[in-house]
């Protein structure tokens, strides 16, 4: 019996509301050939065991196919220590934040982003529509879209997240925070990398638009409503449509998440105009000869 016809036939007999379960871990298992290896299609397979398989949990479905338990635990290690490092990443830069627990069930950015690296897993993995079903179940809970073939480092904050949108070959480092609304999106139709890399200890304020594949530098700052359409040096604050550069420090000193007191452009750009008129205006007079005081 092939593969294909084994499938038809368990799924036949299962019930109908087990289906999608079944198949899903059918697939894990007939994909790492466990089926091939374990179970004689003649004769010795049994609908009993099967079904059984398809009760696992994740963590004892990966334990059984991986030929090193040294390895699982290990990786069992290290998502425990991830998802500790996103709580305390969240506590140290809400202030509104009371405790472990509040975070991890209740914060809908630490939500999002465990569900993402459960969509990746399977993404890197091949399970693409999966890792898609997943991101999109994370949509709806969170109002929160990470495309499953992103890159994320480390200690994400993602503050409250509603409108948050983050593309395929987007990348973004450690200790980044992003806010509501910022769109980490692509340009045009190419294929390949098409969306942003995003440094180290990076802040992007909420509606920021960061559109485009350049790279923003490690420490700089986006700020509320910026589009940036260019790469971003390090150390440095951008602000405006389209977003340039305001601000440029040899190193970051400290850590602000302030997202209001920012150098605005426009501001400085009529200041300058105004002064340049002023100039022109005491030229003139002194031409004509006809110097008035501000009294009169």
């Amino acid at each position: 019996m092939t593969e294909r016809a084994f499938c038809f036939e368990f799924l036949a007999n299962a019930p109908v509301s087990t289906h999608l379960r079944k198949a899903f871990w059918l697939s894990i298992f007939v994909r790492s050939g466990y089926v091939t290896n374990h179970i004689s299609y003649k004769s010795e397979w049994n609908r009993e065991f099967i079904a059984s398989l398809s009760a696992l949990t994740l963590e004892e479905a990966f334990f059984h196919l991986n030929p090193s338990r040294k390895n699982l635990n290990k990786e069992n290690g290290i998502m425990f220590d991830r998802i500790k490092e996103d709580v305390a990443a969240v506590r140290d830069r809400d202030p509104a934040a009371r405790s472990f627990f509040e975070i991890l069930f209740l914060y809908p950015g630490v939500k999002a982003i465990r569900m993402y690296r459960r969509s990746h897993w399977l993404f890197n993995h091949n399970f693409k529509f999966l890792a898609r079903w997943i991101s999109q179940r994370a949509v709806r809970k969170t109002g929160i879209e990470i495309h499953p073939g992103a890159i994320i480092g480390k200690r994400l904050v993602i503050d409250h997240g509603t409108g948050v949108v983050i593309g395929e070959t987007a990348e973004i480092g450690d200790d980044c925070l992003i806010y509501q609304g910022v769109t980490l999106g692509g340009t045009g139709k190419d294929i390949g990398k098409r969306h942003p890399t995003i440094g180290n200890n990076v802040m992007i304020s909420s509606g920021a638009k960061v559109l485009g594949p350049f790279k923003v530098g490690n420490n700089s700052r986006i700020a509320a409503g910026a589009v940036v359409l260019d790469e971003v040096p390090p150390n440095c604050t951008v602000v405006g449509v389209p977003a340039r550069v305001v601000r440029q420090e040899g190193q970051k000193v400290g850590q602000s998440l302030d997202q209001i007191h920012m150098p605005d452009p426009v501001a400085l750009e009529l200041c300058k105009l105004e002064y340049q008129v002023g100039e022109l205006k005491k030229q003139l007079d002194d031409l004509t000869g006809n110097n008035k005081t501000d009294n009169k």
